[in-house]
């Protein structure tokens, strides 16, 4: 398995206003977003992907949030973690944004997500 990518997690206070500073200021692309209203959403440029998600309540906690994306062997190294008794925060599935994917916690408490693309959904 290779890691490849990493894309941070931002919360924020008004997710409209978010997209549209990166879009506007930035120069970002809006790639996708999530739910009616959207509560989360995901901004490009180059290489760079960045989650936008909105802040409801006292969240976050505080801990923060990385997204890394891989290919190939998802679901033996999901495996293997749950045997070795990492703290699964969502167990792997295929999402309709495209990815397979799973979140764990580290013994801090920050949350790692680990996707794979799922074929055919996100290869261009």
């Amino acid at each position: 398995m290779k890691i490849e990518s990493v894309s941070p997690i931002l919360s924020v206070n008004d997710l409209a206003e978010s997209i549209d500073f990166y879009r506007d200021v930035l120069g970002f692309d809006l790639a996708w977003s999530w739910g009616t209203p959207p509560e989360i959403a995901a901004v490009c440029r180059d290489n760079v992907e960045i989650t936008l998600t909105q802040r409801t309540g006292t969240k976050p906690a505080g801990a923060a949030q990385v997204y890394l994306g891989v290919s190939g062997g998802i679901d033996d190294y999901y495996a293997a973690l749950v045997r070795a008794g990492v703290t699964m925060v969502v167990a792997i599935g295929d999402r309709p944004y495209g990815m397979r994917d799973f979140r764990m916690a580290d013994p801090s408490g920050n949350e790692l997500s680990i996707g794979q693309a799922i074929a055919g959904e996100r290869e261009a």
